[in-house]
């Protein structure tokens, strides 16, 4: 099938493929791949289009995993579930299904339209100091590499390819499965408050310590809205915003106005700060209980562009103080708010997070404005302090300066130099971000 042209959510990739094809049964994808690589062509596999860079882009053969969607397999554990998922499963989806086999992912992210291999390869986390993102819960994969082979990857078989895969940014083969530890299904208690970041910073360490905490920032004032989400029985009672509350804040205010003020401020950027002390006034401290995956995720309908950048936690302070002193200096006008989230370390061999907790420090531009000089200062800012660029979202950062930040980034490379030698499964953004 021939495609005209692919765009991401944020539109700033696009793609003409020479193929289109949405394989619907892991034999089927291998097939495709086989013809592919035969015909000369390069693949690479799309979720839903939310990685902000170039990872999925290419003019050979262009795969959608939609068909290869749903739960495989539930094995019980000690401590939940062990879920075969199909790669192509929505986020969403799955965290319904799961709830109806009394179970949950750990740990999530804001945003649950992406594909389960898209989530994972790019890295895409939550928050929560004592918790990991989504890759560092995958205990086994499917990967069907360029020759049109299935390989089953764990810890115990191809060990060094299960490393890789779990977060791989497609770099060495196409996901088919994704086998995720899962726990007993869970509610949250969230509480979400204004508050200062002078106050905020200041309470940082006992914050931090709750189950789930995050804020946002709100550049040119001192305002800060938190969030704590705090883990409770699947049993417990349900206590879910109301209708029309949830309706006026979530979609009216956190979308609808929040979205006005964005086209207000591209028109007159001078506005742009009493825009924000607005915002950072206008939601009121609300408490509710619902299930985990409900609250961690929230409509996004407002369109952007995102750089992410994981600092060890101590830096988050003397970061967040220097974005603030560069955006008074400058007279910069900024009219997203500043996402805060936090995240433990893990072994996850290109992790974000790996081998060290993290305080992760995302920036955000309406799509309407040119977000180049903001995001070079805040990227100069995070480099200071030995930030890792999020691999789905903007960032300048190339292989010959990633290195030095990852510690496995070297056995990285060689799994994909030994299982993709004719870079089947690269394109210009992995070229610069892996080595060609």
């Amino acid at each position: 099938m021939t495609m005209a042209t692919w765009r991401n959510w944020a539109r700033t990739e696009s793609a003409s493929p020479q193929r289109f094809e949405t394989p619907a049964d892991t034999a089927e994808l291998a097939d495709v791949v086989q013809r592919s690589t035969a015909a000369g062509r390069r693949i690479k596999a799309a979720g839903a289009g939310h990685s902000f860079t170039g990872v999925a882009v290419t003019d050979g053969t262009l795969l959608s995993l939609d068909r290869m969607s749903g739960i495989v397999a539930v094995e019980p554990t000690a401590t939940g579930a062990r879920v075969t998922v199909r790669a192509g499963t929505r986020l969403h989806e799955l965290n319904e299904q799961l709830w109806m086999h009394g179970l949950a992912l750990a740990n999530l992210g804001d945003i649950d339209v992406q594909s389960v291999a898209g989530a994972i390869s790019t890295g895409t986390h939550g928050t929560g100091a004592g918790f990991a993102g989504l890759a560092a819960q995958v205990c086994a994969t499917t990967v069907v590499l360029a020759d049109g082979s299935i390989v089953e990857c764990s810890p115990d078989h191809e060990p060094d390819l299960f490393e890789a895969s779990r977060l791989g940014l497609g770099a060495v083969g196409v996901l088919a499965t994704v086998t995720v530890d899962c726990v007993p299904a869970f509610r949250l208690r969230a509480e979400e408050r204004p508050g200062s970041l002078r106050g905020t910073l200041a309470a940082l360490d006992g914050l931090v310590g709750a189950d789930h905490f995050e804020f946002y920032w709100f550049p040119h004032t001192d305002g800060v809205l938190t969030k704590h989400n705090t883990r409770l029985p699947g049993s417990t009672p349900v206590e879910p915003v109301g209708r029309a509350r949830g309706f006026v804040e979530d979609e009216v205010l956190s979308n609808g106005i929040f979205g006005a003020f964005q086209y207000l401020g591209t028109a007159a950027p001078a506005a742009i700060p009493r825009l924000n002390a607005v915002s950072s006034r206008a939601l009121s401290p609300r408490t509710f209980v619902d299930r985990s995956y409900r609250v961690f995720a929230s409509p996004r309908r407002v369109r952007f562009r995102e750089m992410e950048y994981a600092i060890p936690v101590a830096a988050l302070p003397e970061a967040l103080g220097d974005i603030d002193r560069w955006v008074r200096g400058t007279g910069a006008t900024v009219g997203f708010p500043v996402e805060v989230r936090f995240a433990a370390a893990d072994d996850v061999w290109l992790s974000t997070a790996h081998g060290r907790d993290t305080a992760y420090v995302a920036v955000h531009e309406f799509h309407r404005r040119d977000h180049q000089p903001y995001f070079a200062a805040v990227e100069a800012i995070m480099r200071g302090v030995d930030g890792r660029p999020h691999w789905g979202k903007l960032h300048t950062r190339t292989a010959e300066d990633l290195k030095p930040a990852y510690p496995r980034f070297d056995e990285f490379v060689a799994v994909r130099d030994r299982v993709d030698p004719d870079r089947v499964f690269a394109n210009a953004h992995l070229d610069t971000v892996l080595g060609p």
